[in-house]
């Protein structure tokens, strides 16, 4: 099985839920196909956020977020190895961190000239039990990984895509590089916040957003395959006219599923 199929195992948390979303999204003909991906099922995705040696800023921000349905959304599962793209102060990456234990790995990409306190919180979260199976890369976004780093089962990149259109990076050359990355089969998901329709690419440092279709054709363009959407975190009450830094009212999330043929 695939990364996408392994969540919908009827052996798994997901089990017969997981199986029926992927037949109503015509998405489950793909997990017939064999994969190498290790064999181990999905965890408690619940068990991992209510653990007690979290932090309580990452409780606090686990009202923003609702990481459970995410993480059920991606499928990591012990023994994956994982890249965090974007990982700011580590939210995400040690969810991932927790996630991949036993035997998995979890690889937290941030540029070189992160801010101080995002760069503080991070390097003070790779102290924590919880990070041991993580590891910092101080890299550009569109050279992300050393060389030696390879086959990867799963990219996240979670809200900073949009921020990638007015930093200097190479969005093509960043996005084949994740391609290249990724085993075959591998999967790169991707969340950011929703731009009106025609905005493009114009108002990610104005109002930190991304249209949506955009975003879709440059990846793409790198060869990646669309193979699902996530609506849990979305809210069609948002304009999507202010800045998702200074929020006047819910804000509109879209969430992507890519993958690397095989």
């Amino acid at each position: 099985m695939n990364e996408l199929c392994r969540s919908a195992s009827a052996s798994s948390p997901l089990g017969a839920l997981a199986v029926a979303a992927l037949l109503v999204s015509g998405m489950f003909a793909g997990c017939l196909a064999p994969n190498t991906a290790a064999a181990q099922g999905a965890p408690d995705y619940a068990a991992i956020i209510a653990a007690s040696d979290r932090s309580e800023a990452d409780r606090e921000a686990d009202k923003r977020r609702d990481p459970v349905p995410f993480l059920a959304f991606v499928g990591v599962r012990p023994g994956m190895k994982v890249l965090d793209m974007g990982a700011g102060g580590g939210y995400s990456t040690e969810l991932m961190a927790r996630a991949v234990a036993p035997n998995g790995i979890v690889y937290g990409q941030n540029a070189a000239d992160l801010p101080a306190r995002p760069k503080e919180r991070f390097e003070a979260r790779l102290k924590t039990p919880a990070m041991k199976d993580a590891v910092a890369l101080a890299r550009p976004f569109d050279d992300p990984l050393p060389p030696e780093v390879r086959g990867l089962d799963l990219i996240t990149f979670l809200f900073y895509y949009h921020d990638t259109t007015y930093m200097e990076v190479d969005r093509a050359a960043m996005n084949r590089k994740l391609y290249a990355a990724l085993k075959p089969g591998g999967l790169l998901v991707i969340a950011d916040h929703s731009a009106k329709a025609g905005d493009g690419t114009a108002i990610g440092k104005t109002l930190h957003r991304i249209e949506e279709s955009v975003l879709r054709s440059e990846i793409e363009a790198a060869g990646f395959k669309l193979v699902g959407s996530g609506d849990f975190w979305r809210n069609p009450s948002d304009p999507r006219d202010f800045n998702v830094n200074r929020p006047t009212g819910p804000v509109d999330n879209f969430v992507l599923k890519f993958q690397k043929p095989s």
